[in-house]
């Protein structure tokens, strides 16, 4: 194991705020970059003004710096295929590839793929234009999901109790085009009941490490009501799941598709995200990300007490198997403080103080999105 080690970290959210923090603590590590990063960034790393989406600039940065390890947080990058155009110049990358990011790029391919491996999940019908999906929906008389198919920030699915609440979904989506290009396809599904999960695993190819458990909140209003957000708040543990329900999510849900993905020829090193619904018939899938969850992220790695690191780089390296992660058996939570107006139009560059009164340590962390220091406020 290489010491004196450069990280960069790409992304400028909390999750990479909580990536950040908690690999800089590592004795390994000399110097912790962060592009874009944030206000809380800038007390652990090294800020780089270069946006999480110029792949070529980042490429270039990792290079000149000689980075020995870059870890990517966010979805478009990866998406995009930063893994792939890192690993073709010979630099080591944590994440998945472009064709195995395509589980979180592309929800009609992660339904058609679970309905392959006979994953249980929601029933659902894919619709590619606005006058299908709206006939389809206008003869159901029970309550509906509605998704964007593409990228969406976590806010592409809509909850709907009434059919006329779909028909306007599917009008927003591929209509108006709201979320874009990312509404080109919509899937329309039955809404399961029962509460939510998020289950996370470190993934190389046929090797899987079962991260533990967490879950967050969605909807914007107290109560779970309002529109869905990218995380209004976590915790790890989840009490809901214990060590025999972890393998099953293992063996029914994580192996086929990770399987599946091999034999697509996309294997997947990474982390990969199952966004699960506890159903009276058993765990069935909402959705696949292909990055550590935000705000899961904040929650679960407050309770790790060492490993981060190697374990990022056995992904990167192939030995998996060797990794173990130390995790501390408190429960933790994350709260998101948003600006007023969220998920929707809402105002920034409001200054926030109060910050310096919050005394952060090993077990309480403000973590930072989207913030920045201006005229040292």
């Amino acid at each position: 194991m290489k010491d004196e080690m450069k990280v960069l970290v790409v992304g400028g959210g909390g999750r990479e705020h909580a990536l950040a923090w908690r690999i800089f603590q590592n004795p390994r590590v000399r110097r912790v970059y962060c592009a874009p990063g944030n206000a809380g960034t800038a007390r652990c790393a090294t800020n780089v003004p270069i946006a999480d989406t110029d792949i070529p600039a980042l490429l270039d940065f990792a290079r000149t710096q000689e980075v020995d390890l870059t870890v990517v947080g966010p979805e478009e990058p990866l998406c995009n295929g930063i893994v792939d155009q890192f690993q073709a110049a010979g630099l080591r990358i944590f994440g998945p590839t472009a064709a195995a990011a395509h589980i979180e790029a592309d929800k009609a391919f992660a339904k058609k793929l679970m309905r392959q491996q006979a994953v249980p999940t929601a029933e659902a019908r894919i619709f590619h234009n606005y006058k299908d999906a709206r006939t389809y929906v206008a003869t159901r008389d029970h309550a509906l999901v509605v998704k964007a198919a593409g990228l969406a920030k976590g806010k592409g699915a809509f909850v709907c109790d009434e059919p006329s609440e779909a028909l306007l979904a599917v009008e927003k989506i591929m209509k108006d085009r709201i979320f874009g290009r990312a509404g080109d396809t919509v899937l329309v599904e039955e809404r399961l009941t029962g509460p939510e999960v998020s289950m996370l695993a470190l993934v190389c190819e046929h090797t899987i490490y079962m991260l533990e458990s967490a879950a967050d909140h969605k909807p914007i209003g107290e109560g779970d009501v309002g529109p869905n957000t990218g995380g209004m708040g976590s915790y790890s543990p989840t009490p809901l799941v214990d060590e025999a329900r972890s393998r099953q999510i293992e063996r029914e849900i994580l192996v086929p598709i990770v399987s599946a993905l091999g034999r697509e020829e996309a294997p997947y090193r990474g982390v990969l995200y199952a966004g699960l619904m506890l159903t009276p018939g058993g765990p069935k899938v909402l959705e696949f990300n292909c990055r550590f969850g935000d705000p899961e992220a904040q929650a679960q790695i407050l309770r790790l007490r060492g490993g981060l690191l190697e374990a990022l780089e056995a992904c990167v390296d192939g030995c998996l198997e060797d990794v173990t992660l130390e995790w501390d058996g408190r429960a933790s939570v994350c709260v998101v403080v948003a600006a007023s107006g969220y998920p929707d139009y809402h105002e920034k560059g409001k200054p926030i103080s109060g910050l310096e009164a919050v005394p952060n340590a090993d077990d309480l962390m403000v973590f930072h999105a989207g913030t920045a220091v201006e005229a040292d406020r």
